[in-house]
């Protein structure tokens, strides 16, 4: 069935079941284009929340899924393909980390977790932040009590460089991210010696350190829109690339030169299609669901969060 068939039976479904597709920034140019809002996971969920329907289809990985579910508990949730996880996730094991507060009981952490964690994670914290707005959070937290963060140690480690908090990092990182090396950087930098570079702080310090500017991928948009610079380095998964062409014309976007590796994309996000898209709304599966008690203990410190980004 060709793509524009499939579209078209992607919107008589969505209208039947009354729903909403909502797309991560990272998803393919075709899912993006066809969703009704488009953006990073938390500022889907809120989307979601504001948005008359009685089924939510979130096209991005599990994790986004379940925020969406905390937030939405009267919704359905769908999600295009159940195998879509997060390396970042799935480096923080709930288990794990309550097994780690147990042995550490006596310090007393204040948990601070990235919103990419599962809602085991979650349920654990004291509060969320997401790259955008984790100094504001950061700097809230009691002066009192040791900061855990999970489970970024990148993203972790720039935010205490911007705010002077000293925490202790989870060991967990984006694959993707991860992947950027500082003598990839300089070799797209020396092609392009006029063009600004702009990293999501995932990254690892040697690329930070060589950034123009360090920031969320929703906040890229308004940054390159503004600059004048005509020229962007964008250092992130390429989905944002289609993104930024299209809300910020008449600028260059260039992806980091990978060499013989094209890793910049990450093969989670990409699991999503329209086929799937189309046969997740006929057949209302695969649906993410969470336990009530679990949901309840998770929207606490998102709750917080809201709350203190007031």
């Amino acid at each position: 069935m060709s793509n524009e068939n499939l579209i078209d039976e992607i919107l008589r479904l969505k209208k039947e079941r009354n729903a909403v597709i909502l797309a991560h920034s990272y998803q393919r140019p075709e899912i993006q284009d066809l969703a009704d809002f488009v953006g990073d996971s938390l500022a889907l969920a809120r989307k979601a929340q504001e948005a008359e329907c009685d089924v939510i289809v979130f096209c991005g990985v599990h994790f986004m899924a379940e925020t969406a579910c905390i937030l939405n508990p009267s919704r359905t949730v769908l999600l295009p393909d159940a195998n879509a996880a997060c390396s970042l996730e799935a480096s923080c094991p709930a288990e794990e980390l309550a097994a780690f507060l147990e042995d550490n009981k006596d310090k007393n952490y204040y948990v601070i977790a990235y919103v990419n964690c599962s809602i085991g994670v979650k349920a654990l914290a004291d509060v969320i932040v997401t790259s955008g707005n984790s100094q504001r959070i950061i700097e809230t937290a009691p002066a009192d009590r040791p900061i855990l963060f999970v489970p970024d140690r990148n993203l972790g480690a720039w935010t205490s460089l911007q705010t002077g908090r000293v925490m202790t990092m989870w060991n967990g990182a984006c694959h993707v991210h991860e992947r950027f090396t500082r003598d990839q950087l300089l070799t797209t930098k020396a092609q392009h010696p006029d063009a600004l570079v702009v990293c999501h702080p995932e990254c690892q310090e040697p690329i930070r350190l060589l950034a123009d500017h360090i920031c969320s991928t929703e906040k890229m948009i308004p940054y390159c829109r503004e600059s004048k610079c005509s020229k962007f380095i964008i250092v992130t998964e390429t989905g944002i690339l289609h993104r930024l062409r299209k809300l910020v014309p008449g600028k260059e976007f260039i992806p980091m030169d990978m060499g013989k590796c094209s890793c910049a994309e990450c093969e989670y996000m990409k699991l999503n299609t329209l086929e799937k898209l189309r046969n997740c709304l006929r057949d209302m599966a695969p649906e993410v669901r969470v336990p009530e008690e679990l949901r309840l203990r998770a929207a606490a410190p998102l709750e917080r969060m809201l709350e203190l980004s007031k």
